[in-house]
């Protein structure tokens, strides 16, 4: 009968695993392209979104929190008065609004474009 200590120390087994694992600059090429694959992925991209979308929430919360004092506000015939932090969260929102239709208007011009060629 032969010792199966005896045998794997005179003839180790390429294929088994034992020690601990390699430091991540001496994985196979294998593992570095799951793990490359798996780093950037949109599921990866929503979660950071969510997170910083709600801190920015939570600034703005503040901030608004923090400006009530009223102010009057006059546009043409409009005459408004409102908080400091609502008008200028107001003031965002129409930037906003009006860069993603100047941005929509690009995209489709580039899709017209693309679809003429």
């Amino acid at each position: 009968m032969t010792n199966p200590q005896s045998s794997a120390a005179s003839d180790p087994d390429p294929t088994r695993d034992d020690g601990p694992p390699a430091p991540h600059g001496d994985q196979p090429d294998s593992v570095k392209q799951a793990l490359a694959e798996v780093r950037h992925t949109r599921t990866k991209s929503a979660w950071v979104g969510i997170i910083v979308g709600a801190i920015v929430l939570i600034l703005l919360l503040v901030f608004i929190l923090q400006n009530l004092d009223k102010q009057e506000i006059q546009l043409f015939f409009w005459q408004v008065n409102l908080p400091q932090g609502v008008s200028l969260l107001i003031a965002a929102i129409a930037g906003a609004l009006i860069t993603a239709v100047v941005g929509g208007a690009r995209m489709f011009q580039v899709r017209r474009a693309v679809r003429k060629a």
